[in-house]
């Protein structure tokens, strides 16, 4: 394609942004709306043979469906699929970032608390994609991209499936980045809920240990054995955030837990006072392996991701050393913090994460703070003069008014003391005005 080129009369091209096997991505500038936008074609397997074309073209739409399904501010957000000379392409949200894989190389391991952050933020959206019947298959560093504030993104659905969709990829085909695949995956099982906790916690071992839990091997045979073998390299540092790691990668896919569990989990590694179950005594544990190598399987899938379209941003200096909370604006909950055993109690901060000429997207994070579990809880506070909210995940809107009242989802209804959730929304602002309304958090009866 020629740069300067103008995808479906609307998004002019300027400029390639990665090109891989599967297909390429470009930068490109939606001139109806006036943003900047990714432009992501994927290439027939055969571009001479007219069902090989088709393939691909169902494969495209069927990606722009899954992933607009899901709606969170952890995961890349899809705009459009269109139709160009023969070929299709998605359109999607463009982000200033790197790849998980790409920091790691250029920086080394993360330090835990960071990982932790990482970890509750991918674990929150890959949760409300299960919500909502997906899987995603291929969770991998490569699928993670990291933005210029240090907050995670999960990305590309290429091979992702949900219910009503139709398989595109082939029996007996092994689906995903090998490295990263689950026990039961790399002996032949159907990925599920599972085996994306598996891939999360492979990916969030690698962030800590700057490799994966069973190596690398140009002989992908080798390694799907070991890797169906459940051998797995020690860690070299423990820690509570270690030990979430390595309940995601119990080799049993039934005692793992769910991603709704693993994010409460990362939540709670991250604050000293509360730390998590100990590490299962199940995982079987190889030696480690003499020579540390940051270059993955070279004969991985190979999958263009959302970052494939970035520019290169390094890394908050502050994600280094240590962790720090990101500076969003914010409003903390008016109901105060249970100290007595027995009563239930819940607190919530409102956050602005993003924002524009006429509206913003918003970000809810709810904690039980009492000494008992919370059974579902429900968020008030006053609407701001001039605003309504347009679109909510993760939750269920009971009131839109003069006061905005929100509920839980099915799936994050219940939180131990100290955990926490989160939900989101986008509101629309007339006149500019976001306001910061202070919240009243109830837990349910």
């Amino acid at each position: 394609m020629d740069e300067r080129a103008v995808i479906a009369g609307r998004y002019r091209v300027l400029g390639r942004a990665g090109h891989g096997a599967m297909g390429t991505v470009w930068r490109a500038k939606d001139e109806r709306l006036d943003r900047m936008v990714a432009i992501k074609q994927l290439l027939p397997d055969s571009p001479a043979d007219a069902t090989a074309a088709e393939r691909t073209r169902s494969r495209t739409i069927k990606e722009a469906r899954v992933a607009a399904r899901l709606r969170h501010p952890h995961a890349v957000v899809v705009y459009d699929v269109v139709e160009h000379e023969s070929a299709s392409y998605i359109a999607m949200e463009y982000l200033p970032s790197r790849t998980l894989a790409e920091v790691l190389a250029e920086e080394g391991p993360l330090v835990p608390e960071y990982v932790a952050e990482l970890g509750g933020q991918l674990a929150s959206a890959l949760a409300a994609a299960h919500a909502e019947g997906i899987v995603h298959r291929d969770i991998s560093p490569g699928n993670v991209l990291v933005t210029t504030d240090g907050s995670a993104r999960i990305t590309d659905f290429g091979v992702a499936h949900a219910r009503g969709e139709a398989t595109t990829t082939g029996r007996g085909l092994v689906v995903g980045t090998p490295a990263y695949l689950a026990p039961e995956v790399a002996d032949g099982a159907e990925p599920g809920f599972p085996s994306d906790v598996y891939s999360l916690g492979a990916t969030l071992y690698t962030a800590l240990e700057g490799r994966p839990p069973s190596g690398t091997d140009e002989n992908q045979l080798a390694l799907l054995k070991r890797i169906a073998n459940d051998e797995i390299t020690l860690p070299r540092a423990g820690g509570p955030v270690t030990d979430v790691v390595l309940r995601l990668l119990h080799r049993d896919p039934a005692a793992r837990p769910t991603m709704a569990e693993a994010e409460r989990l990362f939540t709670r590694s991250a604050t000293p006072a509360l730390t998590p179950t100990a590490v299962p005594e199940a995982i079987a544990v190889a030696p480690v392996r003499g020579r540390r190598s940051r270059v993955l399987l070279a004969g991985a899938v190979l999958v263009l991701t959302g970052a494939a379209i970035v520019a290169a941003t390094a890394l908050p200096a502050h994600r280094r050393p240590s962790s720090a909370p990101a500076q969003l604006a914010s409003a903390p909950s008016t109901n105060p913090v249970t100290s007595a055993a027995g009563p239930a109690g819940c607190a919530a901060r409102y956050q602005v994460v993003k924002s524009w000429t006429d509206g913003f997207q918003g970000l809810v994070t709810v904690r039980n703070s009492g000494r008992a579990d919370v059974s579902g809880w429900t968020v008030t506070w006053p609407t701001p003069a001039g605003t309504s909210i347009d679109d909510l995940w993760n939750g269920r809107l009971l009131r839109a008014d003069a006061t905005s009242q929100i509920a839980n989802a099915e799936w994050n209804a219940v939180l131990k003391p100290g955990e926490s959730t989160t939900f989101g929304f986008v509101a629309l602002a007339r006149g500019g005005n976001r306001g910061m309304p202070v919240t009243d958090c109830r837990p349910g009866k």
